[in-house]
């Protein structure tokens, strides 16, 4: 499967869960479909910077999956521990 492709669907799978986890009150399990949702899209952002040659954005929006990962792990600590 093209990587355009799956990263689309992936993105639209956890905005979509974010909508529904807003909806329903959940707001702990958006955040966190929220967070990862914008960790991959980074990290799929910054891939295909890299391919195209433009290595100051891909080195930011690395640099930014990075900071949402973190953000994730801590957003599941928060709700494992809560």
């Amino acid at each position: 499967m093209n990587t355009k492709w799956l990263s689309s669907i992936l993105v639209a799978i956890f905005s979509i869960a974010a909508i529904v986890c807003i909806i329903l009150g959940n707001f702990n399990f958006a955040v966190l479909a929220m967070t990862i949702m914008f960790a991959m899209s980074n990290g799929f952002r910054a891939k295909s910077f890299k391919e195209q040659g433009y290595i100051k954005e891909a080195k930011w929006m690395k640099y930014m999956s990075i900071f949402f990962t973190i953000a994730s792990i801590a957003v599941l600590i928060v709700i494992f521990t809560d």
